[in-house]
């Protein structure tokens, strides 16, 4: 969170375009506001949010990522014409109101997913990757780059909060870079263009990495 505040504080054109297909970085601020606001409501309803309910059906990776990106689009048309800096900021409240109340909801099941139970702890992953490529987007948009101090961390977060796609392997940010559906060599023309997590490619014949650690009790 803290790494998205400031290098939206560096972003001097909210028109430039983002490695997030389509999308402008105004488009992205747009988004990181309107997820934010998603983790709170569903942190709130577990388990029985709208994400629960999603998961709970058992559904194909390619569905899920279609209904999740279908509601990113809808959400992002009907925000409000407001500038950047409001959009990050209602973002940044979301996103804080989020991280004070996970800790007390812990352990509290989140959702289940093909039989296995994923808790507010888990799902905390989720949340700990999408901050992460959208800083990353960012700083590509401003011509900067971005590395987090602890990318193996990530590689836990993604699979216990992304349980519905698997990483590829390699090098570790890389790995979460390319399994989202993006290039590490944005902005070459010929690279994909990603989407936001919930619209990365499901990555069916790509390799799981190895060493997938539990991130139980320990917040990404």
């Amino acid at each position: 969170m803290q790494a998205i505040r400031a290098l939206a504080a560096q972003v001097g054109d909210w028109g430039v375009p983002t490695p997030c297909a389509d999308w402008q970085a105004l488009d992205l601020a747009g988004h990181l506001r309107c997820v934010a606001e998603n983790y709170l409501e569903y942190l709130q309803d577990s388990p029985d949010s709208r994400l629960a309910k999603l998961f709970a059906q058992d559904a194909a990776t390619a569905v899920l990522i279609r209904q999740q990106a279908r509601q990113n689009a809808t959400e992002l048309a009907v925000l409000p014409p407001e500038a950047a800096p409001s959009r990050i900021m209602a973002f940044t409240v979301s996103a804080g109101a989020y991280a004070d109340l996970m800790p007390e909801m812990w352990d509290r099941t989140h959702l289940i997913y093909r039989g296995t139970k994923y808790t507010v702890g888990d799902h905390a992953g989720a949340a700990c990757v999408e901050w992460h490529l959208h800083a990353w987007d960012l700083a590509k948009a401003i011509g900067a780059d971005y590395r987090p101090d602890d990318p193996e961390l990530l590689v836990s977060a993604w699979h216990w909060g992304v349980p519905h796609l698997p990483l590829v392997a390699g090098d570790a940010w890389e790995a979460v870079l390319r399994s989202s559906g993006r290039s590490p060599d944005w902005p070459d023309r010929t690279a994909p263009a990603a989407g936001s997590l919930a619209g990365a490619r499901s990555g069916r014949d790509a390799p799981a990495a190895p060493g997938r650690r539990r991130v139980r009790g320990r917040r990404a």
